[in-house]
């Protein structure tokens, strides 16, 4: 059963959708085309200009910087996953104390902008004396700051699913942890799989902060391009930059959908002959 939490669109509702997706379009498409022609007036869409792009040259920087940004983020990403899951348990514990010191840590780093994070682990050790390379600077800062974020999210998950997941576990003989690792958290991560990709792929845009502090990633590997060839490749360059996150965050948004379809389907298959032997078990019942 599913209870609707809103009421259904009427066809009067429907049409006023359909009316302001139109108007939002059309907007869109005339603000679009204003600043083509304002490129081609100036210039700007030049083939000189755009056929900086096939430079081998090039290429070879963005990919190295794209390389580079994808090292970052798979381990930032990583170090997140393990983080959040520890602070879902620990503001889910029934210790104050874990409670406490887990709830202290989401409160804080999620609450810092992670420009200021990524300058106090870069530059404060430097004050003792030791020196943090721009990648485990960038990404310790990133890691301690989606930690918080993936925690939060992963403890809605596991609050949202029935106590009946909980009890069922305790009734066969687990203990609380072996229910939260083998019950709550796996069930907890199917259902706000949507947020976490989303994350993810926030993760992913926020490795561009690395060239704040000399990291050469795809942003700061783009900005010695344009540097080495102009201002006026500029526009060119940045546009392919942005084709780089653009298709890298799609591919990771499918990736992700495809596991979930596919754990999804696999739940249907299993749940399928269970519910049909209930059914004949039923039936024999009534016989």
């Amino acid at each position: 059963m599913t209870a609707a939490i809103y009421d259904v669109a009427g066809p009067r509702t429907r049409r006023r959708i359909t009316y302001g997706t139109v108007a939002g379009a059309l907007l869109l498409a005339g603000i679009a085309a204003v600043a083509i022609s304002r490129l081609a007036a100036n210039g700007q869409l030049s083939p000189e200009l755009w056929g900086v792009l096939a430079r081998k040259d090039l290429q070879t920087l963005l990919f190295k910087g794209l390389g580079a940004t994808l090292q970052v983020a798979l381990t930032s990403l990583a170090l997140s996953l393990v983080g959040g899951v520890l602070l879902a348990v620990g503001r889910l514990s029934h210790r104050p104390w874990v409670r406490g010191a887990a709830r202290v840590w989401v409160e804080v780093f999620r609450g810092l902008p992670l420009l200021l994070l990524i300058f106090f682990v870069f530059l404060g050790p430097s004050a003792w004396g030791i020196h943090v390379p721009t990648f485990w600077a960038l990404v310790i800062s990133i890691a301690v700051f989606n930690s918080a974020v993936i925690g939060e999210i992963l403890r809605s998950g596991i609050l949202s699913l029935p106590k009946g997941q909980a009890e069922a576990g305790y009734a066969i003989g687990l203990t609380r942890g072996a229910a939260m690792r083998l019950i709550l958290i796996p069930q907890g991560v199917r259902v706000v799989l949507p947020s976490l990709i989303a994350q993810i792929v926030t993760l992913l845009k926020e490795t561009s902060l690395g060239f704040i502090i000399g990291y050469e990633e795809l942003l700061r590997n783009g900005r010695i391009a344009v540097e080495y060839l102009g201002g006026k490749y500029a526009i060119p360059v940045y546009t392919g930059i942005a084709l780089f996150y653009l298709v890298t965050n799609l591919i990771l948004s499918w990736t992700a959908r495809r596991i979930q379809k596919g754990k999804t389907n696999r739940s249907i298959t299993a749940a399928a002959p269970a519910s049909s032997e209930a059914a004949k078990n039923e039936v024999t019942v009534d016989a």
